[in-house]
């Protein structure tokens, strides 16, 4: 199966668009685990095991573990959810953005060594940076479209010809990129309308969105945006605000507790939204 038919088939079994982010900050982690030797993979067990059946995905970020020293965790992160939870795919957000043999070692190392099932790629050197990424027809590549940063219209809103450098992106993703049919768009939760733009463009690709939670975005909005034809279509990312829900021993059950109000008002607004169709 491959990773856009995991994500549509968990959107249906477990009934939720929810991705958990997994950016790990020792210094937040509780007590008893902030000097822990193997710190980083036991927090990330923990909430894994306390949110597996409330996510379509888990979104691990690169950086997060390469600035601490900890791609072991990384990868035992992944292996853990790929051995204990099989049909929950995960996403490696690494953002690469190279060409050539440098584009393919970024590849190998998302699919072939941490195993992951999608990574997000940055489109700015084109099709270059796509074609060895979408060549693993099997894996999901995700490409940054319209981001939810405060900056992103200052790059992504110029215009060529009259039209917006993210509408010129999800068109290429859509059509001359995407003969694997494997692509997928980062549009973020700030942008509302733009949002809006793409799933016109774009048919029912899905989407991956951050900027739920601390970035402040609108959920309400985002869903009315973005859902696809069948009700779904987006993969909703949240990290901070579910894994710093408690910084206490019950971190786990506190982080469970966050991702199951941000599953019921997902499902509030989607049964909302389709009533009114």
């Amino acid at each position: 199966m491959n990773f856009i038919a995991a994500i549509q088939q968990r959107w249906v079994s477990a009934d939720t668009m929810v991705c958990v982010g997994l950016d790990p900050y020792p210094e937040r982690f509780p007590s008893h685990l902030k000097n822990h030797p193997d710190g980083i993979f036991e927090f990330n067990k923990a909430i894994i095991d306390a949110t597996q059946d409330l996510v379509c995905c888990y979104k691990p970020q690169f950086a997060h573990f390469a600035a601490l020293d900890a791609l072991d965790s990384l990868k035992r992160t992944i292996a853990y959810i790929k051995n204990t939870y099989p049909d929950v795919p995960v996403i490696l957000d690494s953002k690469r953005g190279d060409i050539g043999s440098t584009a393919s070692m970024y590849a190998k190392e998302a699919f072939d060594i941490y195993q992951a099932d999608a990574v997000t790629v940055n489109p700015y050197m084109g099709i270059d940076t796509i074609a060895p990424f979408t060549h693993y027809q099997d894996k999901g590549v995700i490409v940054l479209c319209r981001t939810s940063n405060p900056g992103a219209a200052e790059l992504q809103n110029q215009r060529i010809d009259q039209t917006p450098l993210y509408q010129v992106v999800a068109g290429l993703a859509a059509d001359q990129w995407n003969d694997a049919g494997n692509i997928l768009l980062v549009v973020g939760a700030t942008a509302d309308e733009e949002m809006r733009q793409i799933r016109a463009l774009t048919g029912d690709m899905p989407f991956l969105v951050p900027g739920i939670g601390a970035q402040g975005g609108d959920l309400a909005a985002v869903i009315a945006a973005g859902m696809d034809s069948t009700g779904n279509g987006l993969i909703i990312n949240s990290s901070r605000a579910i894994l710093y829900a408690s910084e206490g021993a019950d971190f786990a059950q506190a982080a469970r507790q966050e991702t199951e109000l941000l599953v019921q008002a997902c499902r509030q607004e989607q049964r909302r939204i389709l009533a009114n169709r």
